[in-house]
């Protein structure tokens, strides 16, 4: 890639199971060599690709934290993902800046080198070698054979988490408000820091929740559920209420999920919360665009109850 910033195309056509990334390079020191770690982010959390701009330091900022830089009349930290890696990082690699936007947040990452627009598959998407997860502090959602290598991509909520940049709206105001029935709740997330802060807002309000690591895995599951409920001559929803999914997850994004259970017999009549990190109206527009009932932006703990709750009932009411 050259020039100062660069453009990105839209997202894919709604529910196809595929996505596109911008692959990017960490270059790291060994004694074999220069090491190429190669990374790759959702287009859709991406705004745009900058030349590395001026940075401006700030004192009682985390280490990873290189400083603050202005990017369309908006402050923005800056992340060294190299040295959160622990990789020592010469000046002369700083060459570019992935301006992110996702959880309500727009926050920055320097890399090495910023190579193309990759088009791949949810399903082609695996579960990295636990070796290489630990190595990256269990930050990896997935991994991807390419021509060049393994591509890694990274689970940014937990490294915000990780950083201490990550965000938890009105958590006390939401255990000072619970009220309502309690449900059953089906959750999948693909980022464990996700699943674990989700899982803790529904659970501190008494509702019951099954976790699931990707939209595969939570179909299965349901299909399971189901099961049971036809062999009992029972609704699905006497054993879950609610579904709750996240876009971005390997095998099966939350979309394409979404689609699935709305197109299913039996499942149909099940509400489906999309939970993203992406907040833009593009997303949400999708994500309406294959049935979901409702659409939040993580990590708001008093908006999810009081969704949760708004959704069942309108649901159960059959609006």
């Amino acid at each position: 890639m050259s020039g100062e910033k660069y453009g990105l195309p839209d997202i894919l056509e709604t529910g196809s199971n595929e996505l596109e990334i911008v692959d990017f390079r960490i270059y790291e020191d060994r004694e074999s060599g220069i090491y190429e770690w190669i990374f790759g982010v959702n287009v859709a959390k991406v705004r745009e690709v900058l030349i590395l701009p001026k940075i401006t330091k700030v004192p009682n900022m985390p280490p990873e934290v290189e400083g603050m830089t202005e990017i369309r009349e908006r402050l923005v930290p800056v992340i060294s993902l190299a040295r959160w890696m622990g990789i020592d990082e010469p000046d002369s690699r700083k060459k570019y800046l992935l301006h992110l936007e996702f959880l309500r947040e727009n926050v920055s990452v320097i890399v090495h080198d910023a190579k193309r627009i990759r088009r791949i598959s949810w399903a082609d998407i695996k579960k990295p070698p636990e070796t290489l997860n630990q190595k990256l502090n269990g930050r990896i959602t997935g991994v991807v054979d390419t021509e060049d290598g393994l591509l890694i991509i990274l689970d940014f909520e937990g490294i915000l988490h990780d950083i201490g940049l990550l965000k938890i709206f009105h958590e006390a105001e939401a255990k000072d408000s619970q009220q309502g029935e309690t449900y059953t709740i089906l959750v999948a997330d693909d980022s464990p820091v996700a699943r674990k802060i989700i899982s803790d807002i529904l659970g501190s309000a008494g509702h019951n929740v099954i976790l699931a690591e990707d939209g595969l895995e939570a179909y299965e599951i349901l299909t399971k559920y189901l099961d049971r409920a036809k062999a009992e001559g029972k609704p699905i929803t006497d054993y879950i209420q609610l579904v709750i999914t996240d876009i971005e997850m390997p095998n099966m994004d939350g979309l394409t999920f979404t689609k699935k259970v709305k197109e299913s017999i039996g499942l149909m009549g099940l509400p489906v919360i999309v939970n993203s990190t992406l907040s833009d109206e593009s997303n949400k527009q999708r994500a309406y665009r294959v049935n979901a009932d409702a659409y939040i932006v993580k990590f708001d703990a008093k908006d999810l109850l009081k969704l949760v709750q708004e959704t069942v009932k309108k649901r159960a009411k059959g609006e």
